[in-house]
């Protein structure tokens, strides 16, 4: 299928619940704004998404204390409906309809796919309470939006691997939303939106297509410029020490060197 075709389809069923979605995100959005549609796509359509993802081999692997994971974005070295399904979120339709749900305006995709495109996380893969990097590439325009498609069919809660909110902050008690089949959770990012994904436990794999929108303006007017920012789960008490001084060493590279040291290398380049 081309971008087109999906588009419309993820256009039209987010139309058909616009309301509850949006009232959902409302009702949230004091804390971490955010919403969640089951069976996004035709059931067979999102089959034939999970079943193009590459092997973990062809990916590329993150670890360290911070998170566990496998990412894909170079989209062109992969089948090719991958690369049309993580476009088809960036289609302009759809990027007004969730400005309109979520009350940012001038939502802005981006086709770099800067930390977008495809992940895969298998067993004991995680991804540390963390703050999403403030910016774009450039450090031009505010990322606000984050936009995470599941498609690994029979997903269960207890497999692990599901994205958890911290409303509250991380001393108290998060939000779990369930890695479910053909899922699209979007949530915004700013300075308090906390989130993590627990560990897997299974021998399965969690696939996810990914996207971000950007802003001029941040969500928060207190929003300030920060690098991706990693804390340790409650439990986790020297973890986090030795994280948040990994911050304050990211944090400070980044203020002598506003774009890094070196380019990240995680973006498409076409």
């Amino acid at each position: 299928m081309k971008r087109a075709a999906i588009s419309k389809l993820i256009y039209q069923n987010i139309k058909d619940h616009k309301l509850q979605l949006k009232k959902q995100f409302l009702a949230s959005r004091n804390q971490i704004g955010y919403f969640y549609l089951d069976a996004l796509l035709p059931k067979e359509i999102a089959l034939e998404i999970y079943n193009k993802f590459p092997n973990i081999a062809h990916t590329v692997e993150r670890k360290s204390l911070r998170e566990q994971k496998f990412t894909a974005y170079q989209m062109n070295a992969y089948d090719a409906l991958l690369e049309e399904v993580v476009f088809a979120f960036q289609d302009k339709k759809v990027v007004q309809l969730i400005s309109e749900i979520c009350g940012i305006k001038e939502l802005l995709p981006d086709a770099n796919l800067y930390a977008g495109g495809i992940s895969l996380m298998r067993k004991d893969s995680f991804l540390n309470p963390h703050l999403d990097n403030s910016h774009d590439k450039d450090r031009e325009n505010w990322r606000v939006l984050n936009l995470l498609y599941y498609v690994s069919p029979d997903w269960k809660s207890e497999n692990g691997g599901n994205l958890e909110l911290w409303p509250h902050g991380l001393q108290k008690k998060q939000l779990r939303i369930e890695s479910k089949f053909n899922r699209l959770v979007v949530m915004a990012t700013h300075q308090n939106s906390w989130h993590s994904v627990s560990k897997i436990t299974e021998n399965q794999v969690r696939c996810c297509v990914s996207n971000y929108y950007f802003s001029k303006e941040p969500v928060l007017p207190s929003d300030v410029f920060h690098v991706t920012t990693f804390r340790g789960w409650p439990s986790e008490k020297l973890k986090d020490i030795i994280l948040q001084i990994d911050n304050k060493i990211r944090s400070s590279v980044r203020y002598l060197f506003k774009k890094g040291i070196r380019e990240n290398p995680h973006q498409y380049k076409k």
